[in-house]
């Protein structure tokens, strides 16, 4: 009897098995582990990957929130925390946002100070973007009983900004009457 190769898995099917540890029967569960991937599906990145801006005519506010930012402290070797918010105004090109996690990320196993790490990554984004306006605030988890905050901004030489418009503020509206 001749023997066939394999059934390759469909598009449809994930190319991962599982084994299972007890048999499945209608309606009950299976349980399996899942095999560890040859190829981890993500790494840590220091590559910043863009693409064109796709309205450069106006200026517009691009918002990344990265709350589980880590690094450790270079003289302790402690872990430190912190939430990075980083607001842009881009210019020609935009940060691709798998590539800012990716390079985010890429701080985890690094020691360096909270100013230092908050500065490299302006540092960084401007040379990739050379944004009109990039403006990072790092919050710190405390250490020592101490919460740290730093704020660092980058401004396009000859750029200004719109005036700012202020909008009467209307009480919220609840649909009741009287």
């Amino acid at each position: 009897m001749a023997k066939t190769a394999p059934a390759r898995p469909s598009p449809a099917q994930p190319a991962r098995t599982r084994k299972p540890r007890a048999e499945a029967t209608s309606g009950a569960l299976t349980v399996g582990e899942r095999e560890k991937p040859a190829v981890p599906p993500s790494v840590p990145s220091r590559q910043l990957d863009v693409f064109p801006n796709p309205a450069p005519e106006r200026d517009y506010v691009i918002q990344f929130q990265v709350p589980e930012f880590t690094c450790f402290c270079p003289l302790t070797k402690q872990p430190d925390f912190a939430h990075f918010t980083i607001d842009c105004i881009a210019d020609k090109l935009c940060v691709e946002l798998k590539s800012l996690k990716m390079y985010m990320w890429s701080y985890r196993n690094e020691g360096a100070f909270h100013e230092k790490v908050t500065n490299d990554i302006l540092s960084d984004i401007v040379k990739a973007i050379k944004p009109r306006y990039l403006r990072i605030t790092a919050k710190w988890y405390v250490r020592g009983g101490i919460y740290t905050n730093v704020v660092v901004e980058h401004r396009k030489k000859g750029w200004k900004p719109a005036p700012r418009v202020d909008l009467p503020q209307l009480g919220a509206e609840t649909g009741l009457l009287g």
